[in-house]
């Protein structure tokens, strides 16, 4: 049956076609829509969940592994830096079930702190990493990651970026889906309880087996060569694979090469496909792994062979590339007559649209209300990974750092450590709360920080598609279950002052903070406000004939629903949700409506 779907879903429905029988990831873009996929098809016998974190995912399916199941793990590559440490003794354990770990990769980054290459995270860990070109290949792959992670008892890594995850193909998806039979846990302590002796034995064991790995890789079907033997040629991997087939197609004399198994490199194949080659660019996004390794191989075995790339110069080390770049990179290289083709300084340049956050978003209200409450106070504030990041956009300017997720807690603890004079505020969402937000809570306690930690309720995962999380009341299989309680967890570990308010009443939240940023220790305030894209009423505010048009609603907000016309403000229906947080601001009372 062919189905036109995302490469995330060409994934899922790749991983069902293997017979998974259990899926744990964190959500996180481009990485997403895997599991979310998983659900929606039937999945009799296959266990979905949205874990607490990439940590406690990979430890999940870990123990499925461990059974003789096939367990998939999904997750974002700063994802994969949580899971590092579970994955670097899986390496060393090993399993028996298929394990394949899906870290996406972000080249731009588009929508990630890092552009870091999950390639040199499986050269790191000892293990195969798979590199997909198309959602085509990602379907197929994905079956063939679990088939060796078996055949070799290893954790796998499968490495999809951005372009991989979000584009779209069909495919030959199966009618049904028959999870994998396996014969369940047999206890062996001497193979499965990690003591120092082992991890030594092991090491050993693991690069042995590494060489017979890159052999068995050096025959993989879809590590490719295209085009005659020719003294110039082309390595790629990844998308830019296919940005190099589209520009080559009218050059089918060009050797074109493809890796979709960077590690452990696929030494006899590429010796092969370097016969009568004098010189070699190498088309790859983030790092250039495959260039290292082609000098590698040049130096180990004496090749005269020019190996050019991102070390060279000739490609850019950051950002993504495309078509575009990748032929103006071929023609020059190739020294081809074909002309460049020049900007066009007569069309109109793109708007600059930078991400703010959401007419009515209670975020907004939540950072307003604290800047009111500390004005002409020194302050440090520090931000989280989640939407609430874009409260450092003007004029809010509410995000003195970010670093990674749940840093915002401990961070706060660090300044009020070494300035008793400021007052520090952590802003962390109820997702990441659960996720990495807890253990800094209990941190600051114990060390006697003097912290307000401000934990933005929506009741959702908003930035990666609403995903549910432990405080939401239901998880991935579809089931109801109890909601675990923020105000329950800050009281189990020991926190007294505690408070829980709507941040779209504003004055009641300015006085709630000035008495938290008051009183010494660890205080925690709860912004509980639903999502605007979950709950969204159908009440506007209005702005009647006393606006004087001081443009303060604005120029305080930043609320993109309101507009500021030559005689008063205007308020852009059809993004108003009627928050009141401008009716609240507005000096002289002059817009109404959404509470009448």
């Amino acid at each position: 049956m062919k189905e036109y779907v995302m490469g995330n879903a060409a994934i899922a429905l790749g991983a069902l076609k293997a017979g998974v029988n259990i899926a744990c990831g964190y959500p996180g873009t481009p990485s997403s829509e895997i599991i979310e996929t998983l659900s929606k098809y039937p999945h009799e016998g296959l266990h979905l969940e949205w874990s607490v974190n990439e940590k406690a995912a990979l430890e999940v399916a870990s123990a499925a592994a461990y059974s003789g199941a096939r367990a998939l793990v999904t997750m974002k590559q700063v994802g994969l830096n949580v899971a590092s440490d579970p994955l670097m003794s899986l390496a060393y354990v090993g399993v028996e079930g298929g394990l394949v770990v899906v870290s996406a990769d972000d080249p731009g980054p588009i929508s990630s702190q890092t552009e870091q290459d999950t390639r040199r995270f499986a050269d790191f860990a000892r293990i195969p990493v798979f590199d997909p070109s198309s959602p085509e290949e990602a379907f197929e792959m994905i079956q063939d990651a679990f088939e060796y992670s078996e055949k070799y008892k290893t954790p796998v890594l499968f490495r999809p970026t951005t372009r991989i995850d979000h584009g779209y193909a069909s495919i030959d998806a199966p009618d049904s889906y028959i999870p994998k039979s396996f014969e369940g846990f047999k206890k062996d302590a001497g193979r499965f309880v990690i003591f120092p002796r082992l991890s030594y034995k092991n090491h050993g064991l693991i690069e042995e087996r590494n060489v017979k790995i890159g052999e068995d890789l050096s025959s993989y079907r879809f590590n490719t060569c295209e085009g005659s033997s020719f003294k110039k040629a082309v390595l790629a991997s990844g998308v830019s694979y296919m940005y190099a087939k589209e520009f080559l197609k009218d050059h089918p004399d060009i050797r074109l090469i493809k890796v979709a198994t960077a590690y452990p490199f696929p030494e006899s194949f590429m010796l092969d496909k370097l016969k009568g080659v004098e010189t070699i660019i190498c088309l790859e996004e983030l790092s250039p792994y495959l260039e290292e390794q082609l000098l590698k191989l040049a130096g180990k075995h004496a090749l005269d062979i020019k190996v050019l790339g991102k070390i060279s110069g000739h490609v850019p080390h950051m950002g993504e590339l495309s078509t575009d770049i990748v032929k103006t990179i071929l023609i020059k290289y190739l020294d081809l007559k074909e002309d460049i083709t020049p900007e066009d300084d007569s069309l109109p340049k793109l708007p600059q649209r930078p991400p703010v956050l959401c007419a009515g978003c209670p975020h907004r209200a939540s950072f307003y209300a604290v800047k009111k409450a500390m004005e002409g106070k020194k302050t440090y504030y520090c931000g989280d990974i989640g939407c609430y990041t874009l409260g450092n956009a003007m004029p809010l300017d509410m995000v003195d750092t970010c670093l990674c997720m749940g840093a915002g807690v401990t961070m706060a603890q660090g300044f009020s450590h070494i300035d008793d004079k400021g007052k520090a505020f952590a802003f962390i969402g109820d997702s990441t709360f659960f996720a990495s937000g807890i253990t800094g809570v209990v941190n600051a306690i114990i060390n006697e920080a003097d912290i307000t930690v401000c934990i933005l309720d929506n009741s959702t995962t908003a930035m990666t598609g609403h995903q549910p999380h432990p405080g939401t009341g239901r998880n991935m299989m579809g089931h109801v279950v109890n909601a675990v309680s923020i105000e329950k967890i800050l009281e189990g570990i020991g926190l007294e002052k505690i408070v829980t308010i709507d941040p779209l009443d504003l004055k009641k939240a300015i006085d709630t903070i000035r008495e938290c940023a008051d009183i010494k220790g660890v205080k925690a305030i709860i912004f509980k406000s639903v999502c605007i894209a979950l709950e969204r009423s159908d009440k506007k505010c209005e702005v009647s004939d006393k606006c004087i048009n001081c443009g303060k609603c604005i120029r305080e907000t930043g609320c993109p629903a309101l507009i500021q016309s030559e005689n008063h403000v205007t308020i852009d229906r059809s993004l108003c949700s009627g928050c009141t947080l401008c009716a609240q601001v507005c000096p002289v009372n002059a817009i109404g409506g959404a509470n009448e």
